[in-house]
């Protein structure tokens, strides 16, 4: 996908923030990409998703696997943009991803993994290692935002709408932390250690 189109998208959404935040990973970072504030635009978000399903034209895929929250609206515009099933999975009470509300994965199922916004990529690796424990095929992994987690999956087709790359901070080695500031988690998931 054309970058500066993408950047432009996101910013029209105000979904590139600028400030100081912590991030799922627990990482810091002066830069955040919120998906949910691009993903309330339908139209938009359906877009993105067929520019991102282009990277499997002609492949056929069974299913799209997305993690709850971030990953629900990407995992069902991109499963309608592959004519394939829209899944989420859920963290249950012991913290890991499962799969609950009657979806399943069968083996043989060709899949796609994909998330908002790739960090680390841990969840979406987590996604993956499930699928394939159920026999699934992992075709590829896809994010409306790689922030660097896309090398986590080298070997593998890989396909963001966005790449950027912004600094990410251990805690404690911060500056904007240094400089007095307070991180402030925008995203959906409970704060580490929360």
């Amino acid at each position: 996908m054309d970058q500066e189109k993408a950047v432009r998208v996101f910013k029209e959404c105000g979904a590139f923030l600028q400030g100081h935040f912590l991030l799922t990973s627990g990482l810091h970072s002066p830069g955040y990409l919120q998906c949910a504030l691009v993903c309330q635009h339908p139209k938009v978000c359906a877009d993105l998703c067929k520019e991102l399903a282009r990277e499997f034209a002609g492949q056929k895929v069974d299913a799209v696997i997305g993690p709850a929250m971030g990953g629900i609206v990407l995992a069902y515009e991109l499963a309608r943009a592959l004519n394939a099933r829209g899944l989420f999975m859920e963290r249950g009470d012991d913290g890991r991803m499962t799969l609950r509300r009657g979806f399943s994965i069968n083996p043989g199922d060709k899949v796609v993994v994909a998330e908002d916004v790739m960090t680390t990529g841990g969840s979406a690796a987590e996604i993956v290692e499930l699928a394939e424990k159920a026999g699934a095929v992992v075709v590829g992994v896809v994010s409306l935002v790689d922030r660097g987690g896309a090398k986590r999956f080298e070997g593998r087709r890989v396909a963001s709408a966005l790449k950027v790359e912004l600094p990410t901070y251990k805690p404690e080695e911060c500056p904007l932390c240094k400089q007095g500031s307070s991180a402030v988690k925008p995203g959906s998931r409970k704060q580490p250690g929360a």
